[in-house]
C-alpha cells in the first residue's frame, strides 16, 4: 500500500509569497504596467519559476486574489447559525477584503483593468458574481424560511449590500465597520 505524500510546506509558503508580491505589484503599477519580472523581483524568485506555474500576468493576478482572499462558507462555519449571521460573517468578510488585505489596494487596479481589457473584466466580472452567490443564497434560504421578509429579492439585495461597502470604501473616507454593516442590513433586509 502506498502512502500519499504531504505537499512540501514550502511550496505553499513560496506560492503565498509570490501571489502577496503579484497584488503589491499590481495595485502599484496597474494591469498595463504589470509585468511578471516586476513580481519575481518582488519575491525574490527567477521569472523561470513564475512562468512554470503561470503563463501570462492575468493567470497569475487571478490566482493570487483567490489564494489570498478565502470567502467563508457560512454553511460550514455556522452551520446552526441564522440567515442574518450568515450575511454578517460574508460581509464582514467583504469589508475587510476591502479594507484590511493584499486585495484592498488592488481594487482601483481592478476597475480600471477591467474597463480597458476584455480578459479582465470576464475575469473580474465572473469572480464577483461567484464570491456574491453564497451571500445571494444566504439571503435567498432567509427569506424562503422567514428570517427576511418575502418581498427582499435575494440577488437584488445582494447586490445592493455588496455594492454598499465597495460604495464606502471607494467613494467616502469611512470604513465599513460592523456598525455600518448591521445598520445596513436592517434597512435592506429589515430589522
Amino acid at each position: 500500500m502506498s502512502q500519499k505524500r504531504q505537499p512540501d510546506p514550502r511550496v505553499g509558503h513560496s506560492r503565498r509569497v509570490i501571489c502577496r508580491a503579484a497584488l503589491e505589484e499590481f495595485a502599484s503599477a496597474g494591469y498595463a504596467g504589470f509585468r511578471m519580472e516586476a513580481v519575481a523581483a518582488r519575491a525574490g524568485v527567477g521569472r523561470s519559476t513564475l512562468y512554470r506555474h503561470w503563463p501570462e500576468k492575468a493567470a497569475l493576478i487571478a490566482d493570487a486574489l483567490e489564494t489570498l482572499n478565502v470567502q467563508p462558507d457560512p454553511n460550514r462555519e455556522l452551520v446552526s447559525g441564522t440567515a442574518r449571521q450568515q450575511v454578517e460573517l460574508l460581509l464582514g468578510h467583504l469589508a475587510r477584503a476591502l479594507t484590511d488585505s493584499p486585495v484592498a489596494a488592488c481594487i482601483p487596479a481592478l476597475i480600471h483593468g477591467a474597463e480597458t481589457d476584455s480578459d479582465v473584466r470576464d475575469f473580474f466580472h465572473g469572480y464577483s458574481a461567484q464570491r456574491r452567490r453564497r451571500l445571494t443564497d444566504a439571503i435567498a434560504a432567509g427569506v424562503t424560511d422567514g428570517q427576511f421578509p418575502a418581498r427582499v429579492d435575494a440577488e437584488a439585495a445582494s447586490v445592493a449590500l455588496s455594492g454598499a461597502l465597495f460604495y464606502r470604501r471607494l467613494m467616502t473616507a469611512d470604513a465599513p465597520d460592523a456598525d455600518f454593516i448591521a445598520d445596513l442590513i436592517d434597512t435592506v433586509l429589515g430589522a
